[in-house]
């Protein structure tokens, strides 16, 4: 398998994730994104929509968007489930999954916050603002759920890392990036702990990565 990322790219950050708790090994093959790597014709052919991650499988399967690739390993690869076998919590894992994935990261990606800087004209602290508001309150929403949810699970849904908890890793490390206080959600970071204490999370972090810049 080629799999094609960035190191700072959340949906990429997913995906390794997904790759470490199933014990894969893949190529990388870095796509740098403030350099405009994912605008060249190359990459493009392979993922019109021109965003990371991207997978090339053995057989020549392209796919892309970090949910698609994770629950395509998942049903190819059997060992470490990532979703749950009962199909009522399997559709609440996907749920919080897409609060993240389709909710709270599209409002941070790259272009959006060179839209903001650039053909909009804002200035540094209207950016901070509108990462506070949507990169808070969306976790604010996740806080919410798990709260909901109750118990102390070690993981978002269980004593098991899944989908729920791939998805909520790279995030927080975003909210840490962007300078958001989201030091009042008391489920959110437990559980944030609890998985970078594990090394299937530690080693999929940003810094970790071949193609990491400071």
């Amino acid at each position: 398998m080629k799999f094609l990322g960035y190191f700072r790219s959340s949906s990429a950050y997913r995906c390794r994730i997904a790759f470490n708790l199933k014990g894969l090994d893949y190529d990388f093959e870095s796509v740098h994104l403030k350099h405009g790597r994912q605008k060249e014709p190359g990459f493009a052919a392979i993922n019109p929509q021109r965003l990371v991650p991207a997978l090339i499988t053995d057989d020549g399967l392209e796919l892309s968007q970090s949910l698609a690739i994770i629950e395509w390993l998942d049903e190819t690869y059997s060992q470490v489930p990532l979703l749950p076998a009962d199909k009522d919590l399997r559709a609440q894992v996907r749920a919080f999954a897409q609060v993240i994935a389709c909710e709270i990261h599209p409002l941070q990606n790259l272009r959006v916050l060179q839209y903001l800087r650039g053909d909009l004209g804002l200035g540094d602290d209207a950016v901070n603002a509108w990462l506070r508001r949507w990169l808070g309150e969306g976790l604010q929403a996740c806080e919410d759920i798990l709260q909901k949810r109750g118990g102390d699970s070690r993981f978002c849904f269980g004593e098991e890392p899944g989908l729920a908890d791939i998805c909520l890793v790279p995030q927080v490390f975003s909210a840490e990036r962007f300078k958001v206080d989201i030091s009042g959600l008391e489920r959110v970071n437990a559980i944030y702990e609890n998985c970078a204490a594990l090394e299937a999370f530690a080693a999929a972090h940003p810094a970790k990565q071949p193609d990491f810049e400071p």
